[in-house]
C-alpha cells in the first residue's frame, strides 16, 4: 500500500544525501503527455503502466519529496492527478492517475546542467484498451530479465506509434505515393520498350494530383523526379511524413501476353499464391543494384508491440484495397484475382498501412496501351481518390480522433 502525500507539510523530513523531488511538472495534450520531476542529484528508476484504475508508476530509491501544497491534483492532458509518498518497504514512489490508457512512449533521466536541476522524464501516449492490455503482457513477459541486466535503471523502449493508437489532432491525413523504381532501375520494359519506371511515375503525379484537389490530404511522394530510390529508403521517408496511408504503385511484366489488369497487393510474410511471391521476390532484389545489404534489419523499430502493431497495419491495408476494388471495378479491367498479398519490402512498415497496386502488366499489348493513356491514368487515379477518401470516411482509424 502507498502512503499518499499531497502537502508538503506531510512530507518525510530530508535525509542527508538523499535526493529532494521540488517540482512536477506536466505538459501536453490529451494525445501525448510529458510529466517531468525535478530532483536534486540524478538518480535511478523504473517506470510502468498498471490498470484498473489506469496509473503510471514511477519507481525512486530513496527520494525525499518537497513539493507545494496541491500539487497533482489538477488535470493536464492524459494526467487526472499526481501522488506520490513512500511504500511500506520504503520504496519512494510518483503515481501518475491518468484519463484512460497509455503507452509509455520514452522515459529517461537527465542529470544536471547549470542551474537546471537533474530530471526524470516520462513521455505518455494515449492507446486503446486493447493495445494497452497487449503491452501490459509484454512487459510482464521480460520483466525478469529487465531487471537482471539494468538493476537500477528501467525504462520503456520508445515505439513507432501508429496514428490510430497514438491519437492526433492533425485534421489532414498524410498519404505517401511510392512510384517504383527509377534512375538507374528503370524496372519492367515491354517489347516496345515503354519502362515501368515511366508510367508508374505519370501515374503516381495524376494520383497526386486528384488527392491534392480533395484538400482533405497532405500527399507527399517518395521520389518527384527520376532517380533511383532504395527500398528502405522508401519505408523510411514515409516513417519521416508519419504517413497513415502508403500506396506503392508498379506495373510489371510476366511471362506472355495473357496476363492482363490490376492487382492489388497487401503485405504477408507468406504470399497468398506462387505469382504473387514470384513477383516480390523479384520487386526486393532492386536493392541489389546500388549495393545495399538486403539482410540488413531496420533498427527504427523496436521489438515491444510489432506483431500487434503490424498485424493492425495489415487489416487496415485490407480494408482500404476492399475499397479501392469497389472503385476501380468499371474503370479498368481486374485480374482474376485482383486481390492478394505477398511480401514486398516496400510494404513492411510495421506502423503504415501499405498497399501495393500493380496497375498492369507491361507484357501484355492492352495494358501497355492503358498504361500510356493519360485518360485512363487520371480516371483510375480519380477511382483511387475516391477509395482513399471513402476510407478514412467510414472511420478506417477512428481511434485517431482526440
Amino acid at each position: 500500500m502507498l502512503v499518499i502525500v499531497l502537502a508538503c507539510g506531510f512530507c518525510t523530513p530530508a535525509v542527508a544525501d538523499s535526493p529532494l523531488v521540488s517540482a512536477i511538472r506536466v505538459e501536453g495534450t490529451a494525445a501525448r503527455t510529458k510529466i517531468v520531476a525535478e530532483i536534486s542529484a540524478e538518480t535511478g528508476f523504473s517506470v510502468k503502466t498498471l490498470p484498473a484504475p489506469y496509473r503510471v508508476v514511477i519507481d525512486v530509491p530513496n527520494v525525499q519529496f518537497d513539493l507545494p501544497s496541491g500539487i497533482g491534483r489538477k488535470k493536464r492532458g492524459l494526467v487526472q492527478q499526481i501522488r506520490y509518498g513512500k511504500s511500506p518497504e520504503g520504496q519512494s514512489q510518483i503515481v501518475i492517475d491518468t484519463t484512460g490508457p497509455v503507452l509509455i512512449e520514452k522515459s529517461f533521466a537527465a542529470g544536471r546542467s547549470g542551474k537546471r536541476k537533474a530530471r526524470i522524464v516520462v513521455e505518455l501516449a494515449a492507446t486503446t484498451p486493447e493495445v494497452f492490455a497487449m503491452a501490459l503482457s509484454k512487459d510482464s513477459e521480460s520483466a525478469e530479465a529487465s531487471e537482471a541486466s539494468s538493476p537500477e535503471f528501467t525504462a520503456s523502449l520508445p515505439l513507432f506509434l501508429p496514428k490510430w493508437l497514438a491519437p492526433s489532432t492533425d485534421k489532414r491525413k498524410v498519404i505517401v505515393i511510392d512510384p517504383g523504381h527509377g534512375g538507374i532501375d528503370p524496372g519492367a520494359v515491354s517489347p516496345g520498350r515503354t519502362m515501368e519506371k515511366d508510367v508508374v511515375f505519370a501515374f503516381a503525379q495524376a494520383l497526386k494530383e486528384a488527392l491534392d484537389a480533395t484538400e482533405q490530404f497532405e500527399v507527399r511522394m517518395t521520389r518527384d523526379s527520376d532517380v533511383f530510390v532504395s527500398l528502405r529508403e522508401r519505408v523510411k521517408l514515409a516513417h519521416e511524413a508519419k504517413a497513415d496511408l502508403f500506396i506503392a504503385v508498379h506495373a510489371d511484366t510476366v511471362r506472355g501476353q495473357t496476363v492482363t489488369g490490376t492487382t492489388l497487393y497487401t503485405l504477408s510474410e507468406k504470399a497468398s499464391d506462387a505469382e504473387a511471391e514470384a513477383l516480390a521476390q523479384k520487386e526486393n532484389k532492386v536493392d541489389v543494384i546500388a549495393g545495399i545489404d538486403l539482410g540488413e534489419q531496420n533498427p527504427q523499430v523496436a521489438d515491444i508491440l510489432i506483431d500487434l502493431v503490424q498485424r493492425e497495419s495489415k487489416n487496415h491495408a485490407v480494408l482500404f484495397s476492399r475499397k479501392a476494388l469497389d472503385q476501380l471495378r468499371g474503370i479498368t479491367t481486374m485480374t482474376g484475382k485482383p486481390l492478394r498479398s505477398a511480401g514486398f519490402m516496400v510494404l513492411k512498415a510495421p506502423d503504415i498501412p501499405s498497399v501495393l497496386i500493380e496497375l498492369g502488366y507491361l507484357s501484355s499489348r492492352d495494358d501497355e496501351k492503358k498504361l500510356l493513356s493519360a485518360a485512363w491514368r487520371r480516371k483510375m487515379s480519380q477511382a483511387l481518390t475516391r477509395a482513399v477518401v471513402k476510407h478514412f470516411a467510414d472511420g478506417a482509424v477512428a481511434a485517431a480522433s482526440p
